[in-house]
């Protein structure tokens, strides 16, 4: 029986020699001395049990050394192929970058840092998917994605290889028609705010996790009406009729200039018993930009996102001034 010790130094040598038909050769050809390649295809040899040259004048494969001579040529050749690619992927040259982004992400701010990535990388092709947060990760964990830029969970971040950097914490607000009996309120109070159905995102977005745990830190019953995937048919369904969703401050910038939608900010958490545990604060989400340590070392993914955490944030405080300076 073969062993499994057979090393890809004792293959190269095999090889070099098959080639040159002389071991002085060979050694020359490899930059060793003659007893270094003797040595490793003896080793070779022991290996397989059988020798794999007839040595004379002119060194010649044996029966033996023709049969391994295609697949020794095989596996060095893709060795080669290998130890090139991943050069190649180290030095930046990476066919794509796939990123994974939640929807207000996507529509909001991530085009500029699009824009700068490909003029700086025009050989790189990009794929953006916008999935829900939950989704996002796991496609990340599954090797899918190179970058995920979701609503920080820290039960699917904090591992070891995961690598996450907070861009910006945003307050939840909500949606409403605009002729919508909550529109009375500049900050609606809980205590109406759990009266009302709503529309919230399907299973798998991190929004629908999030309403869900607030309302049960309440005492609340969620009422979900309605389940939806895209900002689009939320504004569509509030407008029409009682429903109200509670959305992220980036994913109602096209609906704070539609006159037929109203958005408010939701009051601070009432200081009842049943959520003693919940300090009195705006209630927000964190958003972040996830990717792991290896990834980190290729070239175009580092200077993603090093983008992503240069213009990210740029760009929400320069929305949130616009909106003081409006406001006042």
């Amino acid at each position: 029986m073969i062993k499994k010790s057979m090393r890809l130094e004792q293959l190269q040598a095999f090889l070099c020699v098959a080639e040159t038909g002389n071991f002085q050769q060979a050694a020359r050809k490899c930059n060793v001395t003659q007893s270094t390649i003797s040595r490793q295809v003896q080793a070779l040899e022991a290996e397989v049990g059988v020798s794999l040259f007839h040595r004379s004048n002119q060194t010649k494969l044996t029966l033996a050394g023709e049969r391994l001579w295609p697949y020794a040529r095989k596996i060095c050749q893709a060795w080669e192929t290998a130890t090139q690619e991943i050069a190649e992927m180290l030095a930046g040259k990476q066919p794509e970058l796939c990123v994974a982004a939640i929807h207000s992400v996507c529509g909001t701010y991530l085009p500029p840092v699009l824009q700068r990535f490909c003029r700086h990388y025009p050989e790189v092709k990009l794929r953006v998917t916008a999935l829900g947060s939950d989704r996002t990760m796991k496609v990340l964990k599954d090797g899918l994605v190179d970058i995920a830029i979701v609503m920080n969970n820290r039960f699917f971040t904090t591992s070891s290889e995961m690598l996450v950097d907070v861009l910006y914490t945003e307050p939840i607000q909500v949606l409403m028609a605009a002729n919508h009996p909550l529109t009375e309120y500049d900050q609606i109070p809980w205590s109406e705010l759990i009266r009302y159905p709503q529309v919230v995102f399907k299973d798998g977005y991190g929004m629908q996790r999030l309403v869900q745990e607030q309302f049960d830190k309440l005492g609340a019953k969620l009422n979900a009406a309605l389940e939806l995937n895209t900002l689009d048919a939320f504004r569509g369904v509030v407008r029409q009729g009682n429903l109200i969703a509670l959305l992220p401050h980036s994913a109602l910038m096209d609906a704070s200039i539609d006159p037929t939608l109203a958005i408010r900010n939701i009051g601070i958490t009432p200081a009842t018993s049943k959520v003693s545990s919940i300090k009195d604060s705006v209630w927000s989400r964190e958003v972040v930009l996830v990717t792991t340590s290896d990834r980190m070392q290729i070239p175009p993914i580092e200077y993603f996102s090093k983008l992503v955490k240069e213009l990210i944030p740029r760009q929400v405080e320069q929305l949130t001034t616009i909106k003081r300076q409006i406001a006042n």
